[in-house]
C-alpha cells in the first residue's frame, strides 16, 4: 500500500467544549469556542471522549475516566466575516448583515489519561 503523506500523531485526544468536538495534539494550536479567560491563562478540559497513546486507544462512555487535557490560552480573536444576505425577488427586499464569531486560540501542553 502506498503512503499518502497522512501523519497520524502517536498521542492525541478528542474532547468537547462549547457543544463541539475537537482533536488535541500536544504542541499544536487550535481555535475553539470562546472561553472567558485572558491570554496566558491555563485551562483544563475534562470532557475527554477518546485518548490515543501509542497503539492503545481509550474510549469513554461518554467520557474517559481521569483523563484531562491541559492547554494555555494564546489569544482571544474573531473568526472570518460571514455575510448574511436576505433577498426576495420582485419585492424590493434586500438585507445585508455580517457576523464574526469570537474565537479563543489555545495551545495544548499535555494530555493525561
Amino acid at each position: 500500500m502506498e503512503q499518502t503523506g497522512l501523519q497520524i500523531p502517536e498521542k492525541y485526544a478528542i474532547f468537547q467544549t462549547g457543544g463541539k468536538q475537537y482533536q488535541a495534539v500536544v504542541g499544536k494550536t487550535l481555535g475553539i469556542e470562546k472561553l472567558d479567560l485572558s491570554a496566558g491563562d491555563a485551562v483544563t478540559f475534562n470532557d475527554v471522549l477518546l485518548v490515543k497513546l501509542g497503539d492503545a486507544y481509550k474510549v469513554g462512555a461518554p467520557f474517559v475516566a481521569n483523563a484531562t487535557i491541559t492547554a494555555e490560552i494564546v489569544k482571544q480573536t474573531q473568526g472570518p466575516k460571514l455575510i448574511i444576505f436576505k433577498f426576495k425577488r420582485r419585492k424590493k427586499y434586500r438585507v445585508k448583515n455580517g457576523h464574526r464569531q469570537p474565537i479563543t486560540v489555545v495551545r495544548f501542553m499535555s494530555i493525561d489519561a
